[in-house]
Formats: structure tokens, C-alpha cells, sequence
């Protein structure tokens, strides 16, 4: 018998998941009362088990909770399965279920990148359609625990150790994680109590991504190396460094605004650099500390019009803006282009740094006046 309608005992990880679900959408002002809540469902146990759990709540008239079901395009058969995975949620008694197919472009992502991109573009749509307040993602304690791995190999910093946040706010979507803490056997116990037969997505066994080798490889040496709670560690490490990734954040971005708003004015009209370049003042990012002046410095990289800088390259940035070496410039991913001027007439201090995105026709980046010594040997 189901957990609904059941007689006895209620399972335990039934109920995890269920007061999971209700205080994550709780602890969402917008998403609690009467607003639309999507729970997005590929039909895999996880996300089928997080299904479940909103369902409940969706029948007492507590939530009103529908469903949208991404069909990818990647398998033989990948309609049919979108199409059962819109019938078992409705049988769950989600309304309304929304099925979206996407094309996944393969441009300079890899392929679990570019599938990612193209579903979370599908889901804004169908929260465009239907007003939902929120999106539910069923990623568990094992997917963060496989994502801090992911950001180790790839030398990542506090960010990406962090994992997947709990609450994320994406194209004007917002996204909730409830099951960050549920582990993957929980929601295998959850579908087997409810009677729910999952999909299993062949690519989860695919050795040839990254992903899939941290799960099938990497992680079971570490269980049996470590200990089996080699996980769940894993994943207390990014909830410990979620809240600090957040706040360092947050502190650069103010300091990127203060670093904007004390450079000289551009000469263009409005203030405004010919091809939107930027200026950043020199003496606040100094007196900043590097924490602060490395992630305000990537952020005006982004806001130029470039791609995040690779750690090699925002280290070339930061000593561009502590004044070390020739004064530029400094090229980044995406076309940015990076000066170190000098001091405008009248005025004192280390002077301002200038940001030039691409320009039509791959004209160099106006001069702010004359060139420094720094300038003038940099060839």
C-alpha cells in the first residue's frame, strides 16, 4: 500500500522528505499559500521521490503543486518517457503538468553542460506560462557530495566547494533544493514505499562524463578508504562554506560599486566609456583585501561583457590593479580587454583601471590620455 490512504506506520524517510518539502517552500515568502509551486521531474527516483513527498501536500491543500517534465531529445524513446512521467504526475494528483522539449545545442560546452543549459531555459519558459513561484529540484545529499568533488578536481574556489545552494534565483526563476540532506537510498526507500517505479537515466551509468566516474569510481574508493559517511561529510563541507561564499559575495560586489563610483568619469556622454567600457578606481580595490578585490574584479570582467576568468587569469588582473608589472593589457576570456591608467590631471593617487569589452571591427579600446611609464614600456 501507498503512503497515501496506508494504515500503520508511516516510513521514515517518507517523512523526511515530506517535512523537507514543506519548510523549504515555507522558508520561501513567495512560494507558500496559494502560488503555483513546479516540481521539476525527469522521472528518475530522486526527482520522482521529491514529486511524491509535494504531492501530499498538494492533496491536503496545503501547497498547489504541478509538475514540468523536460524532454531532453538525447535517447531513443525520450518522449515516451516524458509522456509516463506526466502521467505518473498526475496520478499523484499534480495540476498542472507541463511537458517541455528542448534542443541541446553543443557549442564550447560539453554535453553536461550544454544539457543543463538547455533544460533550465525549458523550465523558465513553463514558469513564464504558468506564473509559478517557485521551481523544486530534486538534487540530494549525494549530488552535492559529487559536486565538491567536481570542484576540487577542477581547482575551484569557495563558490564551487560551496555545491548547489539550497535557494537559487536563476533567469528571474527561483529554484528550491529541499533534499540536499535526503541521501539517494532515502529516495529509493521513498518510491518503493509510495509504489513508484523510477526511470534510471542510462547516462547516470556513462563512465565517459565526469560525473558519472566520481559516483560509479571515485567515491566508492573513498567510502572504503574513509568510511561510508565520506558523503555526507562532503556535503556538510559546502553548507559550511555556502553562507561564507555567499557573504564574501556579496562584500565584492559592494566593493566593485565602490571601486565604479570613485573612478574619473569617461569622457563619453552620460560618463559613459565609447562601447560600454568600465572603470574601477585603483586605490579602493588596493585597500581592499584580496578576497574582496579577486571577486569584484572577476564581477567587472562579467559586467564588461566577458566570461568568469579562470584562476590564471584573474591572478594576471590582480596584480594589473596592485600595480605590478606593464600596465596592460590584460586579456580576458570573452574579449575584455584591461588597462592600468595613470592619474588624470589634478588629481592624485594610483589612478583607475579601464575594462573594454569586444568592440565591431576589433578596434582597440580609446585611450583615457597620456600613456604612463608603465604604459609606454609595455611593448
Amino acid at each position: 500500500m501507498t503512503q497515501f490512504g496506508r494504515r500503520g506506520r508511516l516510513s521514515p524517510d517518507v517523512a523526511a522528505a515530506r517535512r523537507l518539502v514543506l519548510d523549504a517552500v515555507r522558508a520561501h515568502p513567495g512560494a507558500g499559500g496559494d502560488p503555483l509551486v513546479l516540481v521539476a521531474c525527469s522521472g528518475g527516483p530522486d526527482s520522482l521521490a521529491l514529486a511524491a513527498a509535494a504531492a501530499h501536500f498538494a492533496r491536503r491543500g496545503v501547497l498547489r503543486v504541478g509538475g514540468v517534465v523536460v524532454d531532453h531529445g538525447l535517447q531513443e524513446g525520450s518522449a515516451e518517457v516524458a509522456a509516463r512521467t506526466a502521467e505518473t504526475l498526475r496520478g499523484l494528483g499534480l495540476d498542472p503538468v507541463h511537458i517541455t522539449a528542448v534542443t541541446v545545442r553543443r557549442g564550447t560546452e560539453g554535453p553536461e553542460m550544454a544539457a543543463r543549459t538547455a533544460r533550465y531555459a525549458g523550465i523558465a519558459e513553463v514558469v513564464r506560462r504558468t506564473g509559478a513561484a517557485a521551481v523544486l529540484l530534486g538534487h540530494t545529499l549525494d549530488d552535492q557530495a559529487e559536486s565538491v568533488l567536481l570542484g576540487l578536481a577542477r581547482g575551484s574556489g569557495t563558490r564551487s566547494l560551496a555545491g548547489m545552494p539550497p535557494v537559487r534565483e536563476l533567469d528571474g526563476v527561483t529554484y528550491l533544493r529541499p533534499f540536499l540532506e535526503l541521501t539517494r537510498e532515502q529516495t529509493l526507500a521513498v518510491c518503493a514505499a509510495e509504489q513508484l517505479e523510477p526511470w534510471h537515466d542510462p547516462t547516470n551509468g556513462d563512465t565517459t562524463l565526469t560525473r558519472s566516474r566520481i559516483r560509479h569510481r571515485v567515491l566508492p574508493v573513498l567510502k572504503a578508504e574513509l568510511g561510508p559517511g565520506i558523503a555526507r561529510a562532503l556535503a556538510r563541507s559546502a553548507a559550511i562554506l555556502g553562507p561564507d561564499a555567499r557573504f564574501l559575495d556579496e562584500a565584492g560586489g559592494e566593493l566593485l560599486a565602490r571601486a565604479r563610483a570613485a573612478a574619473p568619469p569617461a569622457p563619453g556622454p552620460g560618463g559613459q566609456e565609447p562601447g560600454g567600457a568600465l572603470r574601477l578606481d585603483l586605490e579602493v580595490l588596493q585597500e581592499a583585501p584580496e578576497a574582496l578585490r579577486r571577486r569584484a574584479l572577476a564581477a567587472a570582467v562579467v559586467a564588461a561583457g566577458g566570461q568568469s576568468p579562470s584562476h590564471e587569469r584573474l591572478g594576471a588582473l590582480d596584480a594589473l590593479a596592485r600595480g605590478r608589472g606593464a600596465a596592460g593589457p590584460v586579456q580576458m576570456a570573452g574579449k575584455v580587454s584591461v588597462w592600468r591608467r595613470r592619474p588624470q590631471p589634478g588629481t592624485r593617487g594610483p589612478g583607475h583601471l579601464e575594462l573594454a569589452g569586444p568592440r565591431p571591427g576589433g578596434a582597440a579600446a580609446p585611450e583615457s590620455g597620456p600613456a604612463s611609464h608603465e604604459e609606454r614600456r609595455e611593448g
